[in-house]
C-alpha cells in the first residue's frame, strides 16, 4: 500500500496518507490562487480515514467562491503552511495541497475546475477533465 507524508516547511505539521488519491485537481478560482500564492492550486484529496494528521495547526474557516459549503483550512502556527483542509464540496474528504508532499512523482491532475479564471498564458495539458 502506497504511503505519503505531507509536511509544511518547518516540519511541525504532519499528513500520513495511505493509499492512493481519490482525485487530484487543478482549481484556478481566486480562492485558491490566494491560498496557493500562484497562479492555480493544485490538491489532492484522500478519504478522510487514509490521513492521520499530527501536530498543530490554526483553524480558517471559509466559504467557497461559488458560494457553496465552507472548507476548513488548517495552517502550521509556526510557518503558515496550509498543510490540509476539509469540507466544501466532497465532505469524507481531506485535501491537501501536492506540493506539500515535496514529491515530483506525485500523480499528475485529472481534473482543471474553474477554467473561467484560468490565466491566459497557462495551459493544462494531458488526459485531464476540463470544467468552466
Amino acid at each position: 500500500m502506497t504511503r505519503r507524508t505531507a509536511a509544511c516547511r518547518c516540519g511541525q505539521l504532519r499528513a500520513e496518507c495511505t493509499g492512493e488519491p481519490v482525485r487530484v485537481s487543478v482549481c484556478h478560482c481566486l480562492n485558491c490562487k490566494q491560498r496557493s500564492g500562484s497562479a492555480f492550486a493544485v490538491q489532492a484529496r484522500f478519504p478522510a480515514g487514509q490521513v492521520t494528521i499530527t501536530g498543530r495547526s490554526t483553524e480558517w474557516i471559509a466559504a467557497s467562491e461559488s458560494g457553496g459549503l465552507p472548507a476548513s483550512f488548517h495552517f502550521c502556527p509556526i510557518c503558515g503552511g496550509n498543510v490540509w483542509y476539509s469540507g466544501g464540496g466532497i465532505p469524507d474528504a481531506i485535501a491537501i495541497p501536492v506540493g506539500h508532499f515535496a514529491d515530483p512523482g506525485f500523480p499528475a491532475p485529472t481534473v482543471s475546475v474553474y477554467e473561467e479564471r484560468q490565466c491566459p498564458w497557462l495551459e493544462i495539458i494531458g488526459p485531464v477533465e476540463h470544467h468552466g
